[in-house]
This record gives C-alpha cells, sequence and structure tokens, in this order.
C-alpha cells in the first residue's frame, strides 16, 4: 500500500508538505501540490478511510437500511437519487443488513461499517429489527415511516388517498373497493385516506370491498380480485396497493372475460414506467421518487455536518394523479 511517508520520499518534499498537497490545505505552492498530487495518483495512492475518520471525525458513509426491493422500479429511482446527492457531497453509500435473531442488528451493521448516518427505505420492519437503530446517537431520516425525533420524508398517503377517491366520484363511481398492502404505516394512512374520502362523499364501503394483498405480488392481488368479482354487487372500479400489483388483477379480468374499463375499471399506484405502457395505460398515482430520494439525502447529510442546528422534521413530498385509460367515466352515457 502506497504511504504518505513513500510520496514524501518519491517527490523530495517533507511527509507534512505532501498532506496538506493531498488534503488541499494552505502553506503549500499550487505548483507543487498539483506535482505531488499527480505524483500520488501515478503511484496508486488512495487516502485511508479511518484515519480520514479519525481526523474529521467523518467516515463520508452512509447507511441504507432496505428490504428486497431493489428490483422494485419505484425504490430503484429513490436509491438513484439519494446516491446522486451522497456523491455530490463526496459521501459514498454502504447497504445494510440486520436480523434481531442473529444477534446482529443493524445498528451493530451500520457501526461497524463507521457509518455517518443511516436513511431507513420504505419497508415493513418489526419492532426488534430497528428498534435499536432508532433509537440511537447516529443521524437517521426515515422513508415513508416515522419514529419518534426522527426526520421522516413521506408521500402524501392520506391526501393522496383521498384525491384518488375524489377523482373516481367525479367520473360517476360509487362503489369503490380497496385492495390495499399488508399491515404498515403507509398502509394505514392510505386506508385511513381512502376511508375518509368515501366518508365525505357520501360513498358506502362496505367490508368485504377492502381485501388484504402484498406489495408487489399479482398473484395475491389477483386472487384478491377474484373475491371482488364474485361479489353479487361487485365494484365499478378497483383500486391496487400499487402498479405490479394491477397486473394480477388484470389477469383475472382476462380470465374473466372482462373488458377494461368498458366492464370493470382499475387504478394502481406508484407511477412507474410501466403504467404508460400498459394497454390501456394504467390510471395511476404517481410518487415524486427523485424528490423523496433528493430531499432525504439531502436532511440526512445536513443532521450529519450541522448537529447543532439540524431539526428533525416531517416532510411531505407530493405526488400527482396520472390519468389512464383503465377508468370508465360513467357520467357520459
Amino acid at each position: 500500500m502506497v504511504t504518505i511517508k513513500m510520496i514524501a520520499e518519491k517527490t523530495g518534499v517533507s511527509i507534512a508538505a505532501v498532506s496538506k498537497a493531498l488534503n488541499h490545505q494552505p502553506g503549500i505552492g499550487p505548483e507543487k501540490a498539483e506535482m505531488i498530487r499527480k505524483t500520488a495518483e501515478e503511484m496508486g495512492y488512495y487516502p485511508n478511510a479511518a484515519a480520514r475518520t479519525l481526523k474529521t471525525h467523518h467516515s463520508k458513509n452512509i447507511g441504507i437500511v432496505y428490504q428486497n426491493q431493489l428490483a422494485h422500479e419505484f425504490f430503484s429511482q429513490v436509491l438513484e437519487a439519494i446516491r446522486a446527492g451522497a456523491e455530490a457531497n463526496d459521501y459514498d453509500l454502504t447497504f445494510l443488513s440486520g436480523k434481531a435473531d442473529s444477534g446482529t442488528s443493524y445498528y451493530d451493521h451500520a457501526m461497524r461499517r463507521q457509518c455517518d448516518g443511516v436513511i431507513i427505505a420504505q419497508g415493513i420492519y418489526s419492532q426488534e429489527e430497528i428498534e435499536k437503530l432508532a433509537k440511537s446517537d447516529l443521524p437517521l431520516v426515515a422513508i415513508d415511516q416515522q419514529f419518534p425525533g426522527r426526520t421522516a420524508i413521506v408521500n402524501d398517503n392520506v391526501g393522496s388517498a383521498r384525491e384518488i377517491v375524489q377523482y373516481l366520484y367525479n367520473l360517476g363511481h360509487r362503489r369503490i373497493a380497496m385492495i390495499h398492502g399488508e399491515d404498515g404505516d403507509v398502509t394505514k394512512m392510505r386506508i385511513n385516506g381512502f376511508l375518509r374520502g368515501c366518508r365525505e362523499l357520501g360513498i358506502e364501503v362496505p367490508d368485504e370491498y377492502m381485501i388484504t394483498a402484498k406489495y408487489q405480488e399479482p398473484k395475491d392481488s389477483g386472487l384478491a380480485t377474484r373475491q371482488l368479482l364474485s361479489l353479487q354487487n361487485r365494484p365499478t372500479c378497483i383500486l391496487y396497493p400499487d402498479d405490479i400489483s394491477y397486473l394480477g388483477g388484470f389477469t383475472e379480468m382476462e380470465r374473466e372475460g372482462l373488458s377494461i374499463p368498458d366492464d370493470i375499471s382499475c387504478f394502481g399506484y406508484d407511477g412507474i414506467r410501466l403504467s404508460g405502457l400498459l394497454r390501456p395505460q394504467l390510471a395511476t398515482y404517481h410518487q415524486n421518487a427523485a424528490e423523496i430520494g433528493r430531499r432525504a439525502a439531502e436532511e440526512l447529510i445536513s443532521a450529519i455536518e450541522y448537529p447543532k442546528y439540524y431539526v428533525s422534521q416531517i416532510i411531505t413530498v407530493p405526488g400527482e394523479i396520472q390519468p389512464g385509460g383503465t377508468v370508465k367515466d360513467l357520467t357520459q352515457k
């Protein structure tokens, strides 16, 4: 491994001069400093991260906690925005893993990797898995979930659900069913917004119109769709927990010989690129993934670099309805 001492010997200057040049500090001429940095690069020198941490008290490393979501387009867009924000501020990303039953927690992994702070990505975690991290002194930002005293970057889950109901109501729909994801903060808020929106508009929601299915599982949503289609008074529109899950519903309706939207309407959630490629184009709620990721990185870096002045907050990132051809306008005769 190339050391500062080796660079000093190669360039014929002092160790102190090499250190100043590599750290862009004053006290050395620009031409000499450039010569030293060029020599260091040619020799294959890389600064020691551990030594940098001891000197600056920052490793410039951010931990990411996630749950098997890298293949999901929405999360990928969030992650790309986090990466861009981190990179712009000279931070690296480390993916963290942890299981309470193995004795290794997310916090343990973050400390072992010398993370300056952590971003908890959207997911459903057990209390044991995440509690130690959430209660630690590490700077932390969560996406679409809230922890006491921590900053959260959230989609407007309540408001978006109410907005969807209003949109469908204006198109003449009164029998609206909701296939929602498994239990968690996001699901609870969306259900709250859906039921609140229906109540405000005088729409009755029978118990059988509310069905649980796992996020990102078309098979689950297909089975839920089958239940809804078997009802004597079936809905005119079905809301799906995400755009991918809609594919399961679409397959089930096709099997039943139903036409979308002539026989039944459908509405997704997320607004991933797939929704615009489907025919008919899926009506959905577009989440601003890029802004969610950007703000998460921005807030965490602020918490890391300005701990005395940083104040935790809940930041809501609005999305918008993306109209499509899967919702029929029942007001048109």
